[in-house]
Protein backbone atom coordinates (compact mmCIF):
# COMPACT_ATOMS: atom_id res chain seq x y z
CA UNK A 1 0.00 0.00 0.00
CA UNK A 2 1.15 3.87 -0.85
CA UNK A 3 -0.58 4.98 1.89
CA UNK A 4 -3.26 4.69 5.28
CA UNK A 5 -4.90 6.74 7.36
CA UNK A 6 -4.46 6.74 10.92
CA UNK A 7 -5.94 8.82 14.05
CA UNK A 8 -3.07 10.77 14.88
CA UNK A 9 -2.85 12.79 18.42
CA UNK A 10 -0.85 15.71 19.18
CA UNK A 11 0.28 17.82 22.16
CA UNK A 12 0.91 21.74 20.80
CA UNK A 13 1.27 24.57 23.45
CA UNK A 14 -0.35 21.99 25.93
CA UNK A 15 -3.44 21.89 23.33
CA UNK A 16 -4.44 18.22 22.29
CA UNK A 17 -4.84 18.05 18.76
CA UNK A 18 -6.70 14.89 17.30
CA UNK A 19 -6.67 14.60 13.17
CA UNK A 20 -6.96 12.01 10.54
CA UNK A 21 -3.97 11.40 8.45
CA UNK A 22 -2.27 9.47 5.55
CA UNK A 23 0.65 7.43 6.89
CA UNK A 24 3.12 5.02 5.34
CA UNK A 25 4.39 1.94 6.70
CA UNK A 26 7.81 3.47 7.36
CA UNK A 27 5.89 5.74 9.86
CA UNK A 28 5.34 2.57 12.44
CA UNK A 29 7.32 1.43 14.90
CA UNK A 30 9.25 -1.76 14.84
CA UNK A 31 7.50 -5.12 15.64
CA UNK A 32 7.61 -8.81 13.66
CA UNK A 33 4.17 -8.82 12.51
CA UNK A 34 2.69 -5.48 10.37
CA UNK A 35 -1.62 -5.66 10.63
CA UNK A 36 -3.87 -5.07 8.12
CA UNK A 37 -6.48 -3.33 10.97
CA UNK A 38 -10.14 -4.43 10.51
CA UNK A 39 -11.36 -3.17 13.92
CA UNK A 40 -10.15 -1.19 16.82
CA UNK A 41 -12.77 -0.03 19.91
CA UNK A 42 -13.03 2.88 22.34
CA UNK A 43 -12.14 2.10 26.20
CA UNK A 44 -11.31 4.43 29.27
CA UNK A 45 -7.46 4.41 28.44
CA UNK A 46 -7.86 5.48 24.82
CA UNK A 47 -10.13 8.53 25.97
CA UNK A 48 -7.42 9.13 28.62
CA UNK A 49 -4.88 9.44 26.20
CA UNK A 50 -6.48 11.23 23.41
CA UNK A 51 -7.34 13.75 26.11
CA UNK A 52 -3.59 14.29 27.63
CA UNK A 53 -5.47 13.44 30.64
CA UNK A 54 -3.82 10.71 33.65
CA UNK A 55 -0.61 10.80 31.46
CA UNK A 56 -1.21 7.71 29.52
CA UNK A 57 0.90 9.05 26.62
CA UNK A 58 4.15 10.31 27.31
CA UNK A 59 5.53 11.15 23.45
CA UNK A 60 3.73 13.17 20.49
CA UNK A 61 3.12 12.50 17.56
CA UNK A 62 0.92 9.07 18.33
CA UNK A 63 -1.48 6.76 17.03
CA UNK A 64 -3.69 5.22 19.83
CA UNK A 65 -5.93 2.38 20.23
CA UNK A 66 -5.32 0.07 23.12
CA UNK A 67 -7.22 -2.43 21.16
CA UNK A 68 -7.00 -4.44 17.59
CA UNK A 69 -8.35 -7.56 15.44
CA UNK A 70 -7.16 -7.63 11.77
CA UNK A 71 -4.84 -9.68 9.30
CA UNK A 72 -1.38 -10.42 9.96
CA UNK A 73 -0.19 -8.98 6.32
CA UNK A 74 3.58 -10.03 6.85
CA UNK A 75 5.65 -11.72 9.36
CA UNK A 76 9.31 -12.38 11.03
CA UNK A 77 8.21 -14.65 13.48
CA UNK A 78 7.54 -18.44 12.67
CA UNK A 79 4.14 -18.40 15.21
CA UNK A 80 2.44 -16.23 12.57
CA UNK A 81 2.30 -16.22 8.69
CA UNK A 82 0.17 -13.81 6.77
CA UNK A 83 -3.28 -14.03 6.59
CA UNK A 84 -3.86 -15.41 10.26
CA UNK A 85 -6.12 -13.74 11.86
CA UNK A 86 -5.45 -11.66 15.41
CA UNK A 87 -6.50 -9.55 17.91
CA UNK A 88 -3.80 -7.73 20.67
CA UNK A 89 -4.88 -5.79 23.52
CA UNK A 90 -2.58 -4.90 26.31
CA UNK A 91 1.24 -4.45 27.24
CA UNK A 92 2.40 -1.37 25.34
CA UNK A 93 -0.35 -1.24 22.57
CA UNK A 94 -1.93 2.56 22.70
CA UNK A 95 0.54 3.60 25.24
CA UNK A 96 3.51 3.27 24.76
CA UNK A 97 3.50 1.70 20.93
CA UNK A 98 1.40 3.35 17.99
CA UNK A 99 -1.88 1.51 18.25
CA UNK A 100 -5.38 0.35 16.72
CA UNK A 101 -6.30 3.27 15.81
CA UNK A 102 -4.66 2.66 12.21
CA UNK A 103 -5.73 1.28 8.89
CA UNK A 104 -1.88 -0.61 9.39
CA UNK A 105 -0.16 -1.69 12.86
CA UNK A 106 3.37 -2.68 13.67
CA UNK A 107 3.93 -4.60 16.42
CA UNK A 108 6.17 -7.19 18.30
CA UNK A 109 4.44 -10.77 17.78
CA UNK A 110 4.52 -11.62 21.60
CA UNK A 111 1.24 -9.57 22.07
CA UNK A 112 -0.21 -11.08 19.34
CA UNK A 113 -3.10 -13.82 20.17
CA UNK A 114 -4.37 -15.89 17.12
CA UNK A 115 -8.54 -15.09 16.82
CA UNK A 116 -9.82 -18.22 18.35
CA UNK A 117 -12.52 -20.01 16.26
CA UNK A 118 -15.88 -18.61 17.50
CA UNK A 119 -15.00 -15.25 17.43
CA UNK A 120 -15.21 -12.73 14.26
CA UNK A 121 -12.61 -9.70 14.22
CA UNK A 122 -15.61 -7.48 15.03
CA UNK A 123 -16.86 -9.72 17.54
CA UNK A 124 -13.39 -9.54 19.20
CA UNK A 125 -13.52 -5.55 19.21
CA UNK A 126 -17.34 -5.48 20.63
CA UNK A 127 -15.28 -7.19 23.70
CA UNK A 128 -11.63 -5.51 23.40
CA UNK A 129 -9.69 -4.76 26.20
CA UNK A 130 -13.22 -4.33 28.37
CA UNK A 131 -14.79 -7.98 27.48
CA UNK A 132 -10.96 -9.54 28.40
CA UNK A 133 -11.02 -7.68 31.53
CA UNK A 134 -14.47 -8.41 32.40
CA UNK A 135 -14.05 -12.14 31.44
CA UNK A 136 -10.88 -11.72 33.64
CA UNK A 137 -12.70 -11.08 36.30
CA UNK A 138 -15.95 -13.59 35.60
CA UNK A 139 -12.97 -16.10 35.61
CA UNK A 140 -11.70 -15.27 38.88
CA UNK A 141 -14.88 -15.75 40.42
CA UNK A 142 -15.31 -19.22 39.07
CA UNK A 143 -11.56 -19.50 40.43
CA UNK A 144 -12.12 -18.59 43.52
CA UNK A 145 -15.35 -20.37 44.10
CA UNK A 146 -18.77 -18.27 44.07
CA UNK A 147 -21.09 -20.46 42.13
CA UNK A 148 -24.00 -18.92 40.87
CA UNK A 149 -26.07 -21.29 43.51
CA UNK A 150 -24.32 -18.99 46.56
CA UNK A 151 -26.25 -15.88 46.00
CA UNK A 152 -26.34 -12.65 43.90
CA UNK A 153 -23.63 -11.26 42.75
CA UNK A 154 -22.97 -7.73 41.82
CA UNK A 155 -21.47 -5.81 39.39
CA UNK A 156 -21.00 -2.17 40.11
CA UNK A 157 -20.60 0.20 36.95
CA UNK A 158 -22.27 -1.74 35.22
CA UNK A 159 -23.43 0.18 31.90
CA UNK A 160 -19.56 0.99 30.95
CA UNK A 161 -18.05 -1.34 28.67
CA UNK A 162 -16.31 -4.06 31.87
CA UNK A 163 -19.96 -3.80 33.37
CA UNK A 164 -21.85 -4.36 30.91
CA UNK A 165 -19.84 -7.78 28.96
CA UNK A 166 -19.73 -9.15 32.72
CA UNK A 167 -23.27 -8.61 33.84
CA UNK A 168 -23.82 -10.22 30.36
CA UNK A 169 -21.10 -12.89 30.80
CA UNK A 170 -22.62 -14.07 34.46
CA UNK A 171 -26.40 -13.82 33.46
CA UNK A 172 -25.48 -16.69 30.96
CA UNK A 173 -23.53 -18.46 33.37
CA UNK A 174 -26.94 -18.61 35.84
CA UNK A 175 -25.65 -16.39 38.17
CA UNK A 176 -28.15 -13.99 39.61
CA UNK A 177 -27.28 -10.68 39.13
CA UNK A 178 -27.50 -7.34 40.63
CA UNK A 179 -25.86 -4.36 38.59
CA UNK A 180 -25.11 -0.75 40.66
CA UNK A 181 -25.59 2.47 37.98
CA UNK A 182 -25.85 5.82 37.94
CA UNK A 183 -28.08 6.33 34.97
CA UNK A 184 -32.05 5.58 35.16
CA UNK A 185 -32.69 5.27 31.44
CA UNK A 186 -30.32 2.67 31.03
CA UNK A 187 -32.30 0.41 33.10
CA UNK A 188 -33.90 -1.73 30.42
CA UNK A 189 -30.49 -2.05 28.79
CA UNK A 190 -29.25 -3.97 31.76
CA UNK A 191 -32.26 -5.39 32.06
CA UNK A 192 -32.14 -7.29 28.31
CA UNK A 193 -28.28 -8.36 29.52
CA UNK A 194 -30.03 -10.49 32.02
CA UNK A 195 -29.70 -8.66 35.15
CA UNK A 196 -32.07 -9.39 37.90
CA UNK A 197 -31.99 -6.27 39.69
CA UNK A 198 -31.05 -2.57 39.69
CA UNK A 199 -29.65 -0.64 42.48
CA UNK A 200 -28.99 3.26 42.18
CA UNK A 201 -25.44 3.96 42.19
CA UNK A 202 -25.92 6.41 45.51
CA UNK A 203 -26.54 3.22 47.29
CA UNK A 204 -22.33 2.63 47.36
CA UNK A 205 -21.15 5.87 46.83
CA UNK A 206 -22.03 6.69 50.76
CA UNK A 207 -19.24 7.50 53.65
CA UNK A 208 -20.18 4.05 55.90
CA UNK A 209 -18.85 4.15 58.92
CA UNK A 210 -19.72 0.24 59.41
CA UNK A 211 -16.75 -1.94 59.54
CA UNK A 212 -19.07 -4.61 58.53
CA UNK A 213 -22.74 -4.23 56.99
CA UNK A 214 -25.64 -6.97 55.97
CA UNK A 215 -24.26 -10.05 54.11
CA UNK A 216 -25.57 -9.38 50.45
CA UNK A 217 -23.12 -10.65 47.71
CA UNK A 218 -21.42 -14.04 47.38
CA UNK A 219 -19.21 -12.17 44.69
CA UNK A 220 -18.73 -9.11 43.39
CA UNK A 221 -17.11 -7.87 39.96
CA UNK A 222 -16.47 -4.03 40.79
CA UNK A 223 -15.62 -1.52 37.99
CA UNK A 224 -15.63 1.98 39.51
CA UNK A 225 -13.22 1.74 43.14
CA UNK A 226 -13.01 4.69 45.29
CA UNK A 227 -16.66 4.75 47.81
CA UNK A 228 -18.03 1.98 45.95
CA UNK A 229 -15.80 -0.38 46.67
CA UNK A 230 -15.46 0.78 49.95
CA UNK A 231 -19.05 0.22 50.80
CA UNK A 232 -19.56 -3.02 49.11
CA UNK A 233 -16.70 -5.00 51.00
CA UNK A 234 -18.23 -4.88 53.81
CA UNK A 235 -21.41 -6.04 52.12
CA UNK A 236 -19.92 -9.16 51.06
CA UNK A 237 -20.78 -12.69 52.16
CA UNK A 238 -18.85 -14.82 54.20
CA UNK A 239 -15.85 -15.98 52.07
CA UNK A 240 -17.23 -13.67 48.90
CA UNK A 241 -15.11 -12.68 46.23
CA UNK A 242 -14.70 -9.24 44.73
CA UNK A 243 -12.66 -8.74 41.49
CA UNK A 244 -11.75 -5.39 41.28
CA UNK A 245 -10.39 -3.35 37.77
CA UNK A 246 -11.77 0.02 37.95
CA UNK A 247 -11.01 3.59 39.58
CA UNK A 248 -13.22 5.94 38.01
CA UNK A 249 -15.04 6.81 41.32
CA UNK A 250 -11.32 7.19 42.75
CA UNK A 251 -8.22 5.45 43.59
CA UNK A 252 -8.56 5.34 47.94
CA UNK A 253 -9.60 2.56 49.50
CA UNK A 254 -11.22 3.92 52.98
CA UNK A 255 -12.46 0.78 55.30
CA UNK A 256 -11.41 -1.21 57.92
CA UNK A 257 -9.93 -4.82 57.61
CA UNK A 258 -12.81 -6.30 59.47
CA UNK A 259 -14.16 -8.20 56.04
CA UNK A 260 -11.20 -9.85 55.24
CA UNK A 261 -10.22 -11.20 58.82
CA UNK A 262 -13.83 -11.56 60.16
CA UNK A 263 -15.64 -13.17 57.47
CA UNK A 264 -12.49 -14.17 54.88
CA UNK A 265 -13.42 -11.83 51.75
CA UNK A 266 -11.19 -12.33 49.26
CA UNK A 267 -10.24 -8.83 47.50
CA UNK A 268 -8.94 -9.82 43.73
CA UNK A 269 -7.16 -7.15 41.45
CA UNK A 270 -7.59 -8.05 37.22
CA UNK A 271 -5.13 -6.78 35.57
CA UNK A 272 -5.86 -6.87 31.94
CA UNK A 273 -2.97 -5.50 30.62
CA UNK A 274 0.24 -7.29 31.56
CA UNK A 275 -1.91 -10.65 31.97
CA UNK A 276 0.63 -13.74 30.79
CA UNK A 277 0.00 -15.25 27.45
CA UNK A 278 -1.21 -18.43 29.16
CA UNK A 279 -4.32 -17.30 30.62
CA UNK A 280 -4.82 -14.65 27.75
CA UNK A 281 -5.24 -17.87 25.39
CA UNK A 282 -7.46 -19.18 28.17
CA UNK A 283 -9.96 -16.40 28.76
CA UNK A 284 -10.10 -15.40 24.91
CA UNK A 285 -11.40 -19.16 24.17
CA UNK A 286 -13.68 -18.74 27.24
CA UNK A 287 -15.20 -16.14 25.42
CA UNK A 288 -14.95 -17.37 21.97
CA UNK A 289 -17.23 -20.23 23.94
CA UNK A 290 -19.03 -20.48 27.08
CA UNK A 291 -18.54 -16.93 27.92
CA UNK A 292 -19.28 -15.71 25.05
CA UNK A 293 -23.06 -13.16 25.61
CA UNK A 294 -26.18 -13.47 24.04
CA UNK A 295 -26.36 -10.59 21.22
CA UNK A 296 -23.33 -8.91 21.59
CA UNK A 297 -24.12 -7.06 18.14
CA UNK A 298 -26.93 -5.42 21.09
CA UNK A 299 -23.50 -4.28 23.36
CA UNK A 300 -21.67 -2.22 20.55
CA UNK A 301 -21.92 0.68 18.26
CA UNK A 302 -19.77 0.55 15.34
CA UNK A 303 -18.26 4.21 14.58
CA UNK A 304 -15.16 5.55 12.08
CA UNK A 305 -11.76 7.15 13.00
CA UNK A 306 -13.81 10.87 12.79
CA UNK A 307 -15.98 10.06 15.53
CA UNK A 308 -13.49 8.68 17.72
CA UNK A 309 -12.92 12.35 18.99
CA UNK A 310 -16.99 12.59 20.07
CA UNK A 311 -17.26 9.11 21.63
CA UNK A 312 -13.91 10.11 23.59
CA UNK A 313 -15.93 13.66 24.84
CA UNK A 314 -19.05 11.51 25.42
CA UNK A 315 -16.90 8.71 27.60
CA UNK A 316 -15.22 10.99 29.75
CA UNK A 317 -18.19 12.84 30.44
CA UNK A 318 -19.88 9.72 32.17
CA UNK A 319 -22.71 9.79 29.36
CA UNK A 320 -21.44 6.29 27.51
CA UNK A 321 -23.10 2.87 27.25
CA UNK A 322 -21.71 -0.28 26.38
CA UNK A 323 -18.74 -0.81 23.68
CA UNK A 324 -18.29 1.83 20.67
CA UNK A 325 -16.17 -0.90 17.95
CA UNK A 326 -13.90 1.33 15.69
CA UNK A 327 -14.34 0.06 12.29
CA UNK A 328 -11.00 0.69 9.98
Amino acid sequence: MSSFRALVINKIDNEMIAETKQMVVGDLPAGELLIQVAYSSVNYKDALACSGNGGIVKSYPFIPGIDLAGTVVSSKNENFRAGDQVVATGYGLGVSHFGGYSEYARIPAEWALKLPSGLSMKEAMILGTAGFTAALSVYELQHNGVRPEDGPILVTGATGGVGSVAAAIAAKLGYEVAASTGKPDKHQYLLGLGVKRILPREELEVDSKRALDRQLWAGAIDCVGGKTLSSLLPQMQYGGVVAASGLTGGSELSMTVFPFIIRGVRLIGIDSVMAGMEVRKKVWELLAGAYKPHMLDELCEEIGLEQVSEQVDILLAGRSKGRKVVKL
